[in-house]
């Protein structure tokens, strides 16, 4: 399981706490948004999964980068319409073959498939 804790400090800052890490959330430029930190989580999730592919390829990989960028709907409600990934392996020198099995591997990662699957989200009050 997991679990994160959000303690509000105050405006629009937000502490983020998961075991002895945290990182802080603001809409107002002190910290990551909290769009961007659902970004990043697809972003970093697909990024272990391009690792666990090359690691078990037999690959070595060095640098990627991996751009997310999302476009918001106009109409209520407010959600991301749309979600593009973009990963720059130039370095590595995949044929179309292997680009495409990584492709169908990454699309496994937790992250990736939380946001295609639509999961419920409960919310109640009291203490946690």
């Amino acid at each position: 399981m997991y679990k994160v804790e959000i303690t509000n400090s105050g405006d629009t800052i937000f502490k983020v706490k998961e075991g002895d890490y945290s990182f802080t959330v603001d809409t107002k430029g002190k910290g990551v948004s909290p769009p961007a930190a659902l970004l990043a989580s697809l972003g970093s999730c697909i990024g272990v999964y391009i690792r666990k592919y090359c690691e078990g390829a037999g690959l070595s990989p060095q640098n990627f980068k991996i751009t997310v960028e999302a476009e918001l709907s106009k109409e209520s409600p407010l959600c991301f319409k749309l979600i593009r990934v973009q990963i720059d392996l130039a370095e590595f020198g995949f044929d179309e073959r292997r680009r495409r099995a990584l492709l169908e591997f990454i699309k496994n990662c937790p992250v990736h498939n939380t946001l295609k699957g639509n999961p419920l989200i409960e919310l109640s009050y009291g203490k946690s």
